[in-house]
């Protein structure tokens, strides 16, 4: 998912640097002694720990460091102990790729979990590249990310060490049209976007499986992101007559943006996709809330059975903050890397060779095990093969599981 503007945050670049001081890694090609006779791995986490999206960035951090505290425990690689390396982007790709840099230069890192936003992979994606540096999102679902700018008419692969373990927009955005117009019987949509790469391909896949359906567009706008006052645009919706609004963007607007097209007297819900699924919403919303929408990547970790263990562990763990909408796909991304580090390490006789890292992303393509989300591998593109995704609604406050399953376009 999502993305923010261009801007450099100096403050995120030094405390970047001050965290990366504590890695303990020598640039010779060669990760470090863990100091107990075994090899040091390091995991990388870029996200958004302050800030707007944090709540969802710390879910991120949190549940990849669970994987490799797990791992360890296991002493799931022989010889190999894991460690976690988070990094702040406060959800800014100048940041992020300032992170991918400092990540780079580190040789005990072999791979990186994130980012959570999908301009600021577009700014990392080069770095990993050319460095051999595997990249596992959990949370970006922009198709160009892994099929190319022009995936609609011809896939792309670019980067061979990017992958995800969420699903895309092109799947995202039909299947909440799908529900909007068939389960909700919704025909007449207003469509709002934040200019960004993730909102703004999500509500165009929303817009056009709408209308192939047979819903009218009633209306479309553009919000900044760092807005505060939606008036404009709610009496905009109110005047069109929609009987529904599908935002693209993200919770930290989406909450206001509802909350201000009711008082504007458009009692109609707010849909939008998993950039809006956190308990932030209803806070934000308001309780006239009550019926908006989100759709979602996957299955509620809550209630899948491969979920328990995981779910079990984070609050044993006594992580300050939940794992939110990202945390069981942070967890497998992490055991991706994990698994892959595994099979290097096993086809070289128990030892990481020097070129680590190209050979750990090689082997990624073909990483494949029962996650917390399901089952975890991926297409040719990188993408995630598990293209399951959940309709929710809000009801006393929350977001509530309504509806799962996939597309069918």
């Amino acid at each position: 998912m999502r993305q923010r503007s261009l801007i450099a945050i100096t403050a995120a670049l030094a405390a970047g640097a001050l965290t990366l001081t504590a890695c303990g890694s020598r640039d010779n090609g060669k990760s470090s002694d863990s100091g107990n006779g075994g090899t040091t791995v390091t995991i990388g986490v870029d996200a958004p720990l302050t800030g707007d999206l944090s709540a969802m960035g710390l879910g991120i951090k949190n549940s990849a460091d669970l994987a490799v505290k797990t791992a360890n425990k296991q002493n799931y690689v022989k010889g190999i102990t894991f460690k976690v390396e988070p990094l702040d982007d406060q959800g800014q790709p100048s940041a992020g790729q300032q992170n991918a840099t400092k990540l780079v230069a580190h040789s005990d890192v072999l791979g990186v979990v994130g980012p959570l936003n999908s301009n600021i992979a577009e700014s990392m994606q080069k770095v990993f590249d050319d460095a051999k540096l595997v990249e596992v999102s959990p949370a970006n679902t922009g198709p160009g990310l892994t099929q190319g700018a022009n995936w609609q008419t011809k896939k792309v692969r670019t980067y061979k060490s990017y992958f995800r373990t969420a699903t895309t927009d092109a799947i995202q955005g039909p299947f909440a049209a799908q529900y909007v117009y068939n389960d909700a019987k919704k025909k007449k949509v207003f469509v709002i976007d934040d200019k960004k790469t993730y909102g703004a391909g999500l509500a165009a896949t929303f817009t056009a499986e709408f209308k192939k359906l047979g819903g009218k567009v009633a209306g479309t706008e553009h919000i900044n992101p760092d807005a505060k006052d939606f008036s404009a645009v709610a009496t905009k919706v109110k005047n069109s007559g929609a009987d529904v609004v599908y935002y693209g963007g993200e919770y930290p607007q989406a909450g206001p943006l509802s909350k201000q097209i009711k008082a504007a007297g458009a009692k109609i819900p707010l849909v939008g996709g998993d950039g809006i699924n956190d308990a932030t919403y209803g806070k934000l919303a308001g309780p006239e809330s009550t019926g908006d929408l989100a759709t979602s990547v996957g299955a509620p970790v809550e209630e899948l059975p491969s979920a328990k263990q995981f779910v079990a562990d984070y609050k044993a763990a006594g992580y300050k903050e939940g794992y939110s909408a990202y945390g069981g796909y942070s967890y497998d991304s992490a055991w991706a890397i994990i698994e892959a580090v595994k099979k290097v390490v096993e086809d070289n006789g128990g030892k990481l060779p020097s070129d680590a890292r190209a050979k750990v992303t090689a082997a990624m393509q073909n990483v494949s095990f029962d996650g917390v989300t399901g089952k975890v591998s991926f297409d040719e593109f990188g993408d995630a093969t598990n293209k399951q995704l959940t309709v929710y609604a809000v009801k006393n406050g929350a977001f509530t599981a309504v509806k799962s399953g996939t597309f069918t376009g």
